[in-house]
């Protein structure tokens, strides 16, 4: 059975709320029977950002499988083609920040889905198909000037639902890299096919493992169905935390330290401010933390155009060194000059070959090698960034009395002395900066003499020619 239907969509419509064609009804099967509906549709330049398309499910279905693909008309260069995301919530409801109704998200990273109690295609969530309205969310990332035409097929599979699918989250800990109080080291920043990239979680961990981490934020876009299934692939030497990036049409933003299965909802932009410091309020409220990320990059929709008050930590390195993440460095250290410190953190937002895992990571101070640990030493500033864990570093700030590390504040009246350690990066300048710029600089290891009416604060960039190789958060200097 076929239905057709032209979506009309008004330029500048509810944001949040979308646009909604009448319910698509299927009728009720026999076991090992499946239906099949189609649903066409058109979209146009200014679409609402988001279109619910809804599907009435009858009792007894076992499997849910929705395919949809859209045209790709030739374009000038310099304009924009058609893109198209695509996901699903289900009967319990699609409200912004419904937790129990969201069932599954790809972006644009895949073409169909498959749900079942059984299993679920990667970034959905895997769980009985209920009966009641399911909707499927069309997202209209971009729209060429000509429009997006779009086909949606919807396939209801009956029959019993099948073994309940056997959740199994990451341990709590890696006791091969345990080193009580220590310096580790962790990227934050990850896809798999959980989301758009393309290694798998074995992939992932064995290119963590080679990087010589000891651990791993696993931040899937807008899904939190990879931390269903960590356990599967965790090793005794690498920690694997739960997290995901929340990717809006205005910035994307990393939500640290989840429970296995939290999501966290995307559907809001920088127009509606309240939406944002909702779902951070949110993730602060079961221990997480909120990230900038990449916050100048040049994609649509990827640079951060929400309140940087409201974020734990600013991703000012993200992959290999590049002009955006200079010029999130400048914005961050300007914020630094006006008295507004936000620690800054680095992950390489590796999503498949050749892109480098811990190409930056970071060197974070923790009691141990626990999530809980590790979180309070990111949020504190307590870490430094680095290309690879070859590069070592260390920052201490020292009155002959008293000393302070990176994100510590020393209270002094004296003179102090800066010293430096570098090691592993061969071809480097060692640059010290405070709020007047740089004021040393020297090859490896470097001492510097300076005093709290002098510098508010002193941080460490090591660079090659001008390429960043490692760089720390400041450590602050008060009479």
């Amino acid at each position: 059975m076929s239905i057709n239907r032209r979506a009309l969509l008004i330029a500048g419509g509810a944001l949040a709320a979308g646009q909604m064609l009448p319910g698509i009804a299927f009728a009720d099967g026999t076991d090992g029977s499946a239906q099949t509906i189609t649903v066409t549709g058109r979209f146009e330049p200014g679409a609402p950002d988001w279109y619910y398309l809804p599907v009435e499910v009858p009792r007894g279905v076992a499997e849910l499988t929705v395919v949809y693909s859209y045209d790709h008309p030739q374009v000038p260069s310099g304009q924009l083609g058609n893109a198209l995301d695509f996901g699903v919530f289900g009967p319990a409801g699609h409200e912004l920040g419904n937790h129990h109704g969201f069932r599954g998200w790809s972006g644009g990273a895949r073409d169909r889905f498959t749900l079942s109690a059984s299993d679920a295609t990667p970034g959905y969530l895997p769980g009985p198909i209920d009966p009641g309205t399911w909707h499927v969310v069309l997202g209209p990332y971009t729209v060429a000037e000509q429009g997006l035409n779009y086909r949606v097929d919807i396939t209801l599979t009956f029959g019993p639902a099948g073994k309940p699918f056997e959740v199994k989250p990451a341990p709590s800990f890696a006791p091969a890299r345990r080193r009580g109080r220590d310096w580790y080291r962790g990227d934050g920043h990850l896809h798999t096919i959980y989301s758009d990239g393309k290694r798998t979680p074995d992939d992932l961990v064995a290119a963590a493992r080679a990087a010589g981490l000891d651990f791993i934020i696993s931040t899937e876009h807008n899904t939190p169905s990879a931390s269903l299934q960590w356990g599967r692939h965790a090793t005794e030497d690498l920690l694997i935390l739960n997290g995901e990036e929340v990717t809006t049409r205005s910035g994307h933003w990393p939500a640290w330290n989840l429970p296995v299965g939290r999501w966290i909802d995307w559907r809001y932009r920088d127009t509606e401010p309240n939406e944002f410091r909702r779902f951070v309020d949110e993730v602060h409220s079961v221990g997480g933390l909120v990230v900038a990320a990449h916050p100048y990059a040049p994609c649509i929709g990827c640079s951060f155009e929400f309140r940087y008050d409201l974020v734990d930590a600013i991703e000012v390195w993200n992959g290999p060194w590049t002009e955006d993440d200079e010029k999130t460095l400048q914005a961050w250290d300007a914020m630094l000059r006006e008295g507004r410190w936000i620690p800054a953190v680095g992950d390489s937002d590796a999503h498949s070959e050749p892109q480098v895992v811990g190409l930056p990571h970071n060197v974070v101070l923790a009691e141990d090698l626990f999530g809980p640990f590790l979180f309070a030493g990111l949020k504190a500033g307590h870490n430094w960034i680095a290309e690879s864990v070859q590069v070592q570093l260390s920052l201490t700030v020292t009155d002959g009395r008293r000393s302070a590390g990176i994100g510590e504040t020393l209270r002094t009246g004296r003179p102090v002395t800066v010293h430096v350690e570098v090691d592993g990066a061969p071809g480097t300048q060692t640059r010290v900066i405070d709020q007047t710029g740089v004021v040393h600089t020297g090859e490896g290891s470097v001492d510097f003499a300076t005093g709290p009416a002098d510098s508010d604060w002193i941080r460490v960039e090591v660079r090659r020619g001008e390429q960043m190789v490692a760089l720390t958060n400041p450590v602050f200097l008060r009479r």
